[in-house]
């Protein structure tokens, strides 16, 4: 009697004949490279890689960098079997640093000892009684994990172990992944982060076993270029993603390794790299980036913009320079995959412009100048409640000045929590989540809609005066029109205007998250951080007044300590409101002239 894998598998050599991967006329191994390695970096790659050790500082000191925790990694025990919560996530992205920082060494160095430490590595994962198929995520990182090191340790490994490595990847990776493609159902027909990372942790198992088991893996890659363009259509037309820049960078990482993977194992990426956007993918994350490196983290994303190593096979691929100069400048410690795709070349053009309107997701950036630490910067969200990992914070914003974050973005909190993705109702209960947590307006104490769309309806950039409106009403249901606007001016003062019409009285409360020390005086609000200060000023409605409030929770969740959150509070206001404050590092700047925000949208054009 058959396994329900291997009924399954049997299924999916039927769908072979019918699911040609991105529209080839052959099967999609015609062109597999022979033997080992094959993925992501061919010999002649690594020949290439330390010749620029060589030659290149950067590169020398990033190596040195991956060489000094190889050699950590030696004296370290392997990871064991251990979920966190419902998850293994941690362990299989643990094991995959190990393998790919040690395997990579051992190539680079030909230190032996690096490579038989990632073998222990590898060994020891392939044993394990599953990779956790109940998250994905967990299963698809391990069968990454282990692909690489059977293909880049295929020399070291015995007989018994190659053929033990290959079960694994077949009995715990690529098995279970065909019940979510038969079924056509979870990460295979989703349209974010999960597609991305789930085929293509599954599609570089399958590649690095596909001269051994051809037909298993000719129907994996099948599938995988069938599924995957659900999530690449999401970066149409200018690469943007909607789940915020945290979540860009996951999924665009494993997307650009499957990309990477399909080429140097067959030639080919079957057209999947030529999808609409893909192209300027990394703009998004060139602009989420506020000058001091944090990003405008909307969504479940964390301000830390991290490393990103395929921003240098982006800037290769699609010949975008940007990219690999962003990426050199990115403080932090290099990963591995920064290091294999390192590019010395690119710079910043110098038209590049200060501002830029990310249309499908209908955010906003704004900034004084490229280059400069000190540069003004505010991130704006339009866009839609909910999206994947989104939060209900239409009209959000951030702000950086004089080397500082003086409004925050809380980020996420933990994924434990009870019924943290209930997206239903459970997870709207939680303060990061909600619309009180963020840099908005709260109307009568509650939430925005859960299903509403704020569009950006204008956009200007110019030299001395660069601004957006968004369009928040229907965020807001008990009002007749809600729209807000922010406007950089003279590239050095941050104007936040908020128009709210209702024909009933409402509670309206404007709230700005900051970690700076906050000082009162009525309409003016002076923020210090260290030696530097940030004046906040209400310019309408003429009485109104700052005040601070709490951004605690309580237990169990995060407790945000250091966060003061100032608010302005306007109690049974009716008809036609205008609320405007000023935010500026210059306590003397005169105040702007008001206008109507229809006269901001006809400005436009």
């Amino acid at each position: 009697m058959l396994t329900i894998y291997e009924a399954v598998w049997t299924l999916s050599l039927l769908a072979l004949l019918i699911a040609p991967c991105a529209g080839s006329e052959d099967a999609p191994l015609r062109t597999l490279r022979p033997g080992h390695p094959r993925l992501l970096a061919l010999d002649g790659d690594i020949e290439r890689l330390r010749a620029l050790i060589a030659s290149d500082a950067a590169a020398r000191e990033w190596h040195q960098y991956l060489r000094d925790r190889a050699a950590e990694m030696r004296g370290q025990p392997p990871v064991e079997y251990h979920l966190v919560g419902p998850r293994l996530l941690g362990v299989s992205r643990e094991a995959l640093r190990r393998i790919f920082t040690l395997a990579l060494i051992y190539r680079l160095d030909r230190d032996r000892a690096c490579g038989d430490r990632a073998l222990r590595e590898l060994m020891t994962v392939c044993a394990f009684a599953d990779w956790h198929p109940p998250h994905f995520l967990d299963t698809a990182e391990m069968t990454h994990a282990a692909a690489i090191g059977y293909d880049w340790l295929y020399d070291l490994l015995t007989p018994e172990q190659r053929a033990a490595v290959k079960q694994a990847i077949i009995s715990k990776g690529l098995n279970p992944a065909l019940s979510f493609y038969n079924l056509s159902t979870g990460w295979a027909v989703d349209t974010f982060n999960w597609n991305q990372v789930c085929n293509g942790g599954i599609g570089i198992g399958a590649l690095a076993i596909a001269d051994e088991e051809p037909q298993l893996a000719a129907a994996i890659l099948n599938f995988a270029c069938k599924s995957i363009p659900k999530s690449l259509d999401q970066y149409s037309p200018d690469g943007a993603w909607a789940e915020g820049p945290s979540y860009w960078g996951y999924g665009s990482r494993y997307a650009v390794y499957f990309l990477a993977a399909l080429d140097t194992a067959l030639g080919t990426d079957f057209g999947l790299s030529d999808h609409p956007g893909l192209a300027v993918a990394g703009d998004f994350r060139v602009y989420s980036a506020g000058p001091t490196y944090r990003a405008f983290n909307f969504a479940d994303g964390g301000e830390g913009v991290g490393r990103a190593g395929h921003m240098f096979w982006l800037a290769r691929r699609y010949r975008r320079p940007l990219y690999a100069w962003h990426e050199r400048q990115v403080p932090g410690s290099p990963d591995p995959w920064a290091l294999l795709w390192y590019s010395a070349q690119g710079e910043m053009p110098r038209d590049l412009p200060l501002d830029k309107w990310f249309r499908r997701v209908n955010i906003i950036f704004l900034r004084s100048a490229w280059r400069d630490p000190n540069a003004v910067f505010v991130g704006f969200k339009g866009g839609q409640n909910p999206v994947s990992h989104g939060h209900l914070d239409l009209g959000t914003f951030v702000l950086d000045a004089l080397g500082q974050r003086w409004a925050l973005d809380l980020g996420a909190d933990d994924y434990n929590l009870p019924g943290y993705f209930d997206n239903k109702r459970q997870r709207w209960i939680y303060y990061r989540n909600r619309t009180e947590g963020h840099n908005t307006l709260t109307i009568n104490g509650d939430n925005q809609a859960l299903k509403c769309e704020a569009p950006i309806i204008a956009f200007h950039s110019a030299p001395e005066r660069a601004f957006a409106v968004a369009d928040l009403s229907t965020a807001y249901p008990m009002t007749n029109r809600a729209w807000r606007g922010i406007a950089l001016l003279e590239r050095k003062h941050v104007l936040i205007q908020d128009e709210i019409e209702s024909a009933a009285p409402v509670d309206i409360t404007w709230a700005m998250h900051t970690s700076a020390a906050v000082s009162l005086d009525g309409a003016t609000a002076t923020l210090t951080q260290g030696d530097r200060s940030f004046t906040a000023r209400i310019l309408s409605p003429e009485g109104a007044q700052f005040a601070t409030a709490s951004a605690d929770p309580g237990p169990p969740q995060a407790r945000n300590e250091g966060i003061t959150k100032l608010v302005v509070r306007l109690p049974q206001s009716t008809g036609a409101v205008r609320l405007a404050v000023l935010l500026s590092p210059d306590p003397l700047s005169r105040a702007p002239a008001l206008s109507p925000l229809k006269e901001w949208v006809n400005a436009a054009g």
